[in-house]
């Protein structure tokens, strides 16, 4: 049986005494874990870890690292995404987090405004990071997507790397031909709202170096899309 894992926001190093939150030592104690059992770290910046439970009390956990590694990132993919509602939108980064996104950013567009409720605002973010979080211990992996706060279009075009630059639309070119080239260089994907982005959004896209890029016939939710478009980037650049 696999060791289970757990999120810390200290930086992981050889030997160090490191404080988990409440969260983590419910979870210690629904595992039945006591003093002394083995347990891998992940600190969602590149290091993961093994270490060693010292104590669980009511609020929190003391671990002590026994030993930690430095994970190199994959090739950057950064998903653009809509203010939508926000159950699919925190399933969504649960996955995005599987898939090893490297960022995530969500726009409010035109058409966002309409749906409710609405996944925007601090405290949404705390929780779409606690899910994040979850998803990293359950798939192993070494770094969490970087959270931007809620931004206009116009902001995330301006944010938005160099590189190969991609809105998803049905009439676009298919993705895979388009993702091609040095893996090195970052990918930007873009993801519309329910309903789709609005042609003038679509249009400061393609004004900015943005191509349209299509995932095939069907029309996808955009919580699919998402999924859909980082694992063939993930399978095609790594």
């Amino acid at each position: 049986m696999s060791l289970p894992t757990f999120i810390t926001t200290d930086q992981l190093a050889a030997d160090a005494s490191l404080t988990l939150g409440e969260d983590a030592a419910h979870h210690m104690r629904v595992l039945r874990l006591e003093a002394g059992a083995p347990v891998r770290l992940a600190d969602g910046q590149g290091s993961r870890g093994a270490g060693v439970v010292l104590r669980i009390a009511k609020r929190n956990a003391t671990v002590q690292v026994v030993e930690c590694a430095a994970v190199e990132p994959l090739p950057p993919v950064h998903l653009i995404v809509p203010i939508a509602d926000r159950e699919r939108m925190l399933w969504l980064g649960e996955k995005c987090t599987e898939l090893a996104a490297t960022s995530w950013r969500p726009v409010m567009f035109k058409r966002s405004r309409s749906v409710s409720p609405r996944g925007e605002g601090p405290t949404f973010q705390q929780r779409l990071r606690a899910r994040m979080a979850s998803a990293l211990e359950q798939s192993g992996g070494a770094w969490l997507p970087v959270p931007y706060p809620d931004a206009t279009v116009e902001t995330c075009i301006a944010a938005a790397p160099p590189g190969v630059r991609l809105v998803l639309a049905l009439d676009g070119d298919p993705i895979v031909p388009l993702l091609g080239g040095d893996p090195q260089v970052p990918v930007t994907i873009v993801l519309g709202p329910e309903g789709g982005i609005e042609p003038a959004e679509v249009e400061q896209f393609v004004a900015a170096g943005f191509k349209k890029a299509s995932l095939g016939s069907s029309l996808l939710r955009f919580e699919t899309a998402g999924v859909a478009a980082l694992a063939v980037a993930r399978a095609v650049r790594g």
